[in-house]
C-alpha cells in the first residue's frame, strides 16, 4: 500500500527538502549509496572485488532538466571509467545508466541521449567491461530498446534491463533472448498505471519466474536482479534445465542489502553483480529502495525517530 505513496513522493521537491533534512537520513543512505564521489566508490569496488563479488556502478541522477546536465553525467561515468582503468578494475566493474541522464527527456533527447552515453560505452570496452542500460518509466522504453540496439552493433555486449510488472515485457524477453543480449530482469521499481504493469505482487513475480525461463531458454545472457531467495532458487533451477553453466548467467543485488546471501553465492561458484551507486543527487534513487521493502522504510522511520 504505500508503495505507490512513496513513488509519488519520490518527484517531489517539498518531500525531497524535508527527507534531506531529516535528521536520520545520512545514516540511512549510506546504507544504500555507496559515496559521492568516485574516490568515495573507489575502495568499495576494491573490497567487494577482493571478495569475489562484480561491480555494476551507477552514478545517481536522473532528474536533469539542462543540455549541459546531461553532458556533466556523461563527463562523470568518463571520469569513473578513467579511475577503474587506473587501478586495474575494468574486468571486475561494469556500469549502468539512466538515458534521462544523458538527456533522453529533453528535446531532440533520444539524439541526445545517444551521442552521450556512445562515448562512455566506448570507453569502457576500452577497458575490458560494458554497459547496461538501466529501464525507467514505460514511456522511455522504445527510446532506450532503439538505443540499444543500435549500441550493440558496435558494442555487442551493452546490456539493457527489463521489468517483469509490465505487460509487455515477455514480448521484449523473447527478442532480446532471440539476439543474444545481456539482459538484466528486475520486478519494477516506478509508479506505473493498470493500464500498462501488473499491479498485485503474487502476479508479478509469476511473470518473473516466465520471463526468467524464456531468457534461461535464450540465447542471451540473463542477470538475475532480485533479493528473493524464492526466485534465486528458481533461477538457479532454471538454468540447470536450460543446462546453462555457472559462468553463462548472473545473480545481481543492491548494495547494502542482503551481503551475507551475496557472498554465500559467490563462493558456490556464481557470478554475483553488486549494483552500487554513488554520486550527490541520491534522493529519486533512495526514495524507490525505501519503496520496494517495507524493511527499508522501517529501518529509516526508526533512523529519524533515534537522531530526533
Amino acid at each position: 500500500m504505500l508503495g505507490p505513496v512513496i513513488l509519488a513522493a519520490s518527484r517531489s521537491d517539498k518531500m525531497r527538502r524535508f527527507v534531506s533534512a531529516a535528521p536520520g537520513t545520512k545514516q540511512v543512505v549510506a546504507r544504500f549509496i555507496a559515496g559521492q564521489t568516485v574516490e568515495d566508490v573507489v575502495p568499495i569496488v576494491q573490497e567487494l572485488s577482493e571478495r569475489g563479488l562484480e561491480v555494476t556502478l551507477d552514478v545517481v541522477g536522473e532528474d536533469i532538466t539542462t543540455v549541459e546536465q546531461s553532458y556533466a553525467a556523461r563527463d562523470a561515468y568518463l571520469e569513473l571509467i578513467g579511475r577503474l582503468k587506473e587501478l586495474g578494475l575494468g574486468e571486475r566493474a561494469e556500469m549502468s545508466v539512466k538515458l534521462s541522464m544523458f538527456g533522453q527527456s529533453l528535446e531532440n533527447g533520444h539524439e541526445l541521449a545517444l551521442a552521450n552515453v556512445r562515448p562512455v560505452v566506448a570507453a569502457a570496452a576500452e577497458i575490458g567491461t560494458t554497459v547496461t542500460l538501466d529501464a525507467e518509466d514505460h514511456t522511455t522504453l522504445d527510446s532506450m530498446f532503439a538505443i540499444h540496439e543500435e549500441l550493440r552493433k558496435d558494442f555487442p555486449q551493452t546490456g539493457c534491463v527489463i521489468q517483469a510488472y509490465l505487460f509487455r515485457t515477455e514480448d521484449d524477453a523473447r527478442r532480446l533472448a532471440a539476439n543474444g543480449s545481456r539482459v538484466r530482469i528486475v520486478k519494477g521499481a516506478y509508479k506505473e498505471p493498470a493500464s500498462v504493469a501488473i499491479q498485485d505482487k503474487p502476479e508479478i513475480d509469476k511473470a518473473y519466474v516466465r520471463i526468467m525461463k524464456i531468457l534461461m531458454d535464450g540465447e542471451g545472457y540473463p542477470m538475475i536482479g532480485s533479493h528473493d531467495p524464492r526466485l534465486i532458487s528458481i533461477g538457479q533451477e532454471l538454468a540447470r534445465r536450460a543446462g546453462r553453466k555457472l559462468d553463462e548467467y548472473e545473480f545481481q543485488m543492491l548494495y547494502g542489502i542482503r551481503s551475507e546471501e551475496q557472498n554465500r553465492l559467490a563462493a558456490e561458484g556464481h557470478r554475483m553483480r553488486v549494483y552500487t551507486a554513488y554520486g550527490t543527487d541520491w534522493y529519486g534513487y533512495f526514495m524507490r529502495r525505501l519503496a520496494e521493502k517495507p524493511a527499508n522504510l522501517l529501518f529509516f522511520v526508526r533512523s529519524i525517530l533515534t537522531k530526533g
